[in-house]
Formats: C-alpha cells, structure tokens, sequence
C-alpha cells in the first residue's frame, strides 16, 4: 500500500472543510463591516483574530495528522480549535449586535 501508517485521511478532509468554513464566514464578516456604521473595528479586530487563530489551527492540525497518537499534538490541535471556536463566536456575535442597532435605528425612525 502507497498509504503512510499513522496518517488519518479523515483529519485532513476535516480540516479542509472547516478551512473552508473559516474562509467564507470571513468574506461575509469582510462584507459586514465594509457596510457597518457602528462597530467598525471591533469587527476588523474580530476578523482578524479569526484569521489568525484559523492560521494556528491549521499549523497544529497538520502535525497532528502526521502523528495523531502524540498527545502534545492531540493537545495543541484541541487547544487552536477552541481558540478558533472562541474568536468566531465573538465575531458572530459582533456581527448580531450591528443588526441590532442597524435595526433600532430604523425603528426609531419609523416610530417618529
């Protein structure tokens, strides 16, 4: 078998597809804070704390894939993933708080 032991193929279609995710929540979020008025940079501060925390998930995936029984790799590909996990989540969040006050803003208007 051409197959090297020891690497899971399943990791790496994973990572793939959340490097994938990761990239197009980051051109919506892009699109969001070109148009918010409020906001503004936090969001660019958000987006770039996606990218960079993506980045490092990336890095620990694939020297966990080439060793996925070396705990301190297992370890530092969980950690990088929880970090991602914690930076989306505040930009999803930053994301919800412009429509919020995009949608204040209108219904002041209207109730005016």
């Amino acid at each position: 078998s051409s197959k090297k032991k020891g690497r899971s193929k399943r990791a790496r279609v994973l990572l793939a597809s959340v490097e994938e995710a990761t990239w197009n929540l980051l051109d919506k979020g892009e699109k969001i804070a070109k148009e918010a008025i409020v906001f503004k940079d936090e969001l660019h501060a958000a987006l770039a704390d996606v990218r960079k925390e993506s980045q490092a998930l990336k890095v620990s995936a694939e020297a966990f894939t080439s060793d996925p029984c070396y705990l301190p790799k297992r370890q530092a590909v969980v950690q990088a993933a929880r970090s991602l996990l914690t930076a989306v989540t505040r930009l999803l969040i930053l994301a919800d708080m412009v429509d919020v006050a995009y949608l204040l803003e209108h219904l002041t208007v209207v109730s005016r």
